[in-house]
């Protein structure tokens, strides 16, 4: 599958999964495919047991925003941000194609933080 095919069915994915469509949030993914939570230790097989677990997610996301997706060929990278409760989640998710759908998915989560007034000299705030 050819890049800007991919990246088509990156938005359609993250599109979906922002409207709430389960169904067509997991088209993406292959029938044995495998996602990773390194933070909390699960792995969960195969693409109805993902979708099962994110639709009965008793704290549903409010909503997310993609920042950028980075890739080629079989390696995509998606960096974006949940709204979990009012919170932000700035979450990261890696995923590996076979074709073109997903195999291999690895999502990273991670809470905002105040930034140390040590080193305003050299940073600039970002949105």
């Amino acid at each position: 599958m050819q890049d800007e095919q991919i990246r088509a069915a990156l938005n359609a994915h993250w599109q979906a999964s922002a409207a709430g469509d389960a169904e067509a949030e997991h088209d993406i993914y292959e029938d044995d495919a495998i996602c990773d939570y390194p933070q909390s230790g699960e792995r969960i097989l195969g693409r109805r047991n993902l979708q099962a677990l994110r639709s009965h997610h008793p704290g549903k996301p409010a909503g997310f925003q993609v920042r950028r997706i980075l890739g080629n060929g079989n390696l995509w990278v998606t960096e974006y941000i949940i709204s979990y409760q009012g919170r932000p989640a700035y979450t990261v998710s890696i995923m590996e194609f076979r074709g073109s759908k997903v195999v291999h998915e690895t999502q990273y989560f991670a809470d905002p933080f105040d930034a140390p007034a040590w080193r305003n000299q050299w940073v600039q705030r970002t949105p």
